[in-house]
């Protein structure tokens, strides 16, 4: 690893604080609801339903809202980033079993497998929410309104970024064996001759 100051036995507590991260950027990716909003105020959506009106309200039919949950693309969109956030979980409990005994390393390339896996059905996701929506909604058709993908869809990609990161690092670990256990003489730059 990197000789300043990134030591592996720094390294293995900070990968499960990453995928910590992950795992509170996909909660808000999940419950917000900031995924869509338009200039004028004249709409906003989250995953789960979308409002005619600014700040999104409650989500219920009373306040003109429409569940998204009838259509069978933001179904899908939605049980993908769930889904993905369930293996996130999964792996964020592994990480802590595996980092800790040296008997355990085997499992680091399985959560590095493990995030890569969750990290495609949360791309699948945020690709599949955007380009339905405004297929089915005709976001397109009115020039002068434009809309914008907020901060909760943006945590969902935060998240996904975040992932992808941690899925290279747990795939590259066990070749730093010795350096995680401490057993690596150190290396120097330079040598005094």
């Amino acid at each position: 690893m990197l000789r300043c100051g990134l030591a592996c036995e720094r390294c293995r507590w900070i990968l499960p604080l990453l995928l910590l991260s992950a795992i509170a950027f996909d909660i808000i990716a999940l419950t917000g609801r900031g995924w869509l909003q338009s200039n004028d105020g004249s709409q906003a959506s989250s995953l789960w339903w979308s409002c005619p009106h600014e700040g999104g309200g409650t989500g219920s039919a009373a306040e003109g809202c429409i569940s998204l949950m009838n259509y069978a693309w933001a179904r899908a969109a939605a049980a993908m980033l769930f889904c993905g956030f369930i293996i996130l979980v999964i792996s964020f409990i592994l990480s802590f079993f595996a980092l800790c005994g040296p008997q355990m390393l085997v499992f680091l390339r399985v959560i590095g497998g493990l995030l890569a896996v969750a990290a495609v059905f949360q791309i699948i996701s945020l690709v599949i929410y955007p380009v339905k929506y405004t297929q089915e909604f005709h976001l397109h058709l009115n020039a002068s309104v434009t809309y914008i993908y907020n901060w909760a869809y943006g945590f969902g990609w935060a998240a996904t970024i975040i992932l992808i990161g941690c899925a290279f690092f747990f795939c590259c670990l066990p070749n730093y064996e010795d350096d995680l256990l401490g057993n690596a003489k150190p290396r120097y730059f330079y040598t005094s001759a």
